[in-house]
């Protein structure tokens, strides 16, 4: 099994401290490798390394046919495939996310920016837009300041549903850490229901294996 974690978070992590969303996601990760003997990772810090934004450059560079692109167009399309090509070699893909201003972070934004791509990880036809991604299994680490689980206002798991999807990626299983920052009693609950789920996942891969 290799494993692809992304962290997508502002806030580094060092020490034990830090984000709560990675903290969340290495727990995850550390688990699927406890019962996988032969699990491989590789890990993509947005924070550490932050990938640039989609801007006007960048579509001159991906516009450009290959063989006219300036060495400069190049390395810049060569970033977004690296990413890409992270994401084809993954079987399970563990992606940290923490709510920015009812959103996702510009971090994991950039990231979805860069393997979004026409022709490579989906295409039109006739009937509509297929995805190219296949046989994926995602764990989106959910960490939130409020409650917004299953309301109308909780806009990234429709919007991470939609765009992961377009791309062929339907097995998104979406993990809560909700309160954070509602006191206290409210956090340590949060990061319980969290760490319960993370339990119940060893537990199936325990089963299935």
């Amino acid at each position: 099994m290799n494993i692809l974690q992304i962290n997508s978070s502002a806030r580094a992590f060092a020490n034990g401290q830090g984000s709560q969303s990675t903290r969340l996601a290495n727990e995850l990760v550390e688990t699927l490798r406890a019962g996988a003997a032969d699990a491989t990772l590789a890990l993509r810090d947005l924070t550490a390394n932050p990938h640039p934004a989609l801007d006007e450059a960048t579509l001159g560079a991906l516009f450009t046919p290959a063989e006219a692109r300036t060495p400069e167009q190049h390395a810049r399309v060569a970033l977004d495939q690296a990413l890409i090509d992270e994401v084809h070699a993954a079987d399970v893909i563990v992606i940290g996310v923490p709510m920015i201003n009812f959103g996702i972070s510009s971090q994991l934004k950039n990231w979805i920016d860069a393997i979004a791509k026409a022709g490579i990880t989906f295409k039109y036809t006739a009937t509509g837009p297929v995805g190219l991604i296949e046989g994926k299994k995602v764990y989106a680490v959910l960490t939130r300041g409020g409650i917004y689980r299953d309301q109308p206002h909780d806009t990234q798991v429709p919007y991470l549903r939609q765009t992961l999807g377009f791309l062929g990626i339907k097995d998104i299983e979406f993990i809560y850490a909700e309160g954070l920052n509602m006191g206290p009693e409210a956090a340590d609950k949060g990061i319980a229901s969290a760490r319960e789920h993370i339990a119940r996942i060893a537990d199936g891969a325990a089963v299935a294996a």
